[in-house]
């Protein structure tokens, strides 16, 4: 195992400035691993493979890497520090969430730290070998029963990470139009009777790389085994209503564990959190699939960057991501207009006075050089990246809300 770099906790303030000004702004950041109990992981995030079960057998194996996260993993047993993303500067880390609490502004943005006072969206690599329950995230008003916040999100296949499609690469989206919530609850009250049919109500989609989805919340899905991208609101709800995949059984606990303990038996009330219009909509491809588009006006000379996640859900931009190549020897300046979270997932090179390097393979401790937070006073002054490898140096990079003035619209990329 890597020995990590050792951990301050408190007064970071200085520490911090030191490496915002020794960075021109951007911050080297750690991996955060994050095992799942339920789940399989499908080995292409790089991480050893004598290391997937590096928080204990018991945990599960790990199929999560988080990036720029401030949110916690809300898993059983989990770590104190278990989904929170720290910033690595001279032998020392500390966490992000802690740094962006420290200087909120010259972090994320005024108007973001002024109306969130958090980084309020985080991003993961999300790997399985298999496909897992049809599940889904809590809206805002259902959340907030627990103390909580809804989590819509956007999945992202990157080629890169997909040499191989795993058992499944199809996912289970909404229900079929037609289905009632009559035939949802008796898939509910069939939990301990073998399988409770809810994917017979559903309809799978193909998964393509490079390409993606917008999942809103109250959305139910089934992820497939392509390895995914995943920009997302800063939360970690969830409930699960299929109640056996692949022979494994999956407990009621986990379709009731974000649910007021009063309606964990209240099957109404569990339907209740669906949107139901968006599950059983007619256009459910056409209002929900994403093509990436190209931004033309910063791509050129070596530089291409495209749109991979955009739209807006409920008329509201919560978050976005491109995804950034540079052809060998090519150079270019990207300005943005808020802070983001990159990581490498091909070649190597320099941001800023930074270099970045995708790494063959990671041991749990290890501090590779792949994943940056670009804050908002860098990105407002320009990024300069350069590709100095003999192959495309590409990176995704996903922002908060209302970070963009404007953003391509579901069904854009389609079009083209």
């Amino acid at each position: 195992m890597a020995t990590p770099s050792t951990i301050v906790s408190k007064n970071i303030g200085s520490i911090l400035s030191s490496a915002l000004d020794a960075g021109g702004g951007l911050l080297r950041l750690t991996p955060t691993w994050v095992p799942r109990s339920f789940l399989h992981p499908g080995r292409r995030i790089k991480l050893h493979p004598d290391d997937y079960y590096a928080f204990g057998a018991h945990r599960g194996g790990i199929d999560e890497r988080w990036f720029a996260s401030t949110t916690e993993a809300m898993n059983d047993n989990r770590t104190p520090d278990e989904g929170l993303s720290y910033i690595k500067f001279e032998g020392k880390r500390f966490q992000l969430r802690e740094a962006v609490a420290e200087a909120g502004e010259r972090m994320i943005g005024k108007t973001m730290w002024d109306k969130y006072k958090r980084w309020p969206v985080y991003s993961k690599f999300f790997d399985n070998m298999g496909p897992i329950p049809h599940h889904m995230h809590q809206k805002h008003e259902h959340a907030a029963l627990t103390n909580q916040q809804g989590k819509p999100e956007a999945y992202y296949f990157p080629p890169q990470l997909n040499n191989v499609d795993n058992n499944f690469a199809y996912t289970f989206m909404g229900l079929e139009p037609g289905t009632t919530k009559d035939q949802v609850r008796k898939c509910l009250e069939n939990w301990n009777k073998g399988d409770n049919g809810i994917t017979y109500l559903s309809r799978a989609y193909r998964l393509k790389r490079g390409a993606g989805w917008l999942i809103p919340a109250g959305v139910l899905h089934a992820p497939g085994s392509l390895c995914t991208y995943e920009p997302q609101w800063g939360s970690d709800v969830f409930g699960m209503f299929q109640n056996i995949v692949e022979g494994r059984y999956v407990p009621w606990d986990l379709l009731v564990k974000d649910v007021p303990k009063d309606k964990h038996q209240d099957l109404d009330f569990i339907i209740s959190q669906l949107d139901w219009e968006k599950n059983v909509d007619t256009h459910f491809m056409a209002h929900n699939a994403l093509d990436p588009i190209v931004d033309e006006a910063v791509s050129g000379n070596g530089c291409t960057d495209r749109w991979i996640t955009y739209g807006k859900i409920d008329g509201q931009q919560l978050f976005s991501a491109k995804e950034l190549t540079l052809e060998p020897g090519a150079k270019c300046t990207i300005k943005d207009a808020g802070a983001s979270g990159w990581i490498t997932v091909q070649g190597k090179g320099r941001m800023g006075k930074l270099d970045i390097q995708t790494p063959v393979s990671i041991r749990f401790g290890e501090e590779p050089d792949d994943e940056i937070f670009i804050t908002c006073e860098a990105a407002a002054k320009g990024v300069t990246l350069e590709n100095t490898g003999t192959e495309p140096l590409v990176g995704l990079r996903y922002f908060g809300p209302d970070t963009h003035a404007a953003v391509p619209m579901v069904g854009d990329g389609r079009k083209q």
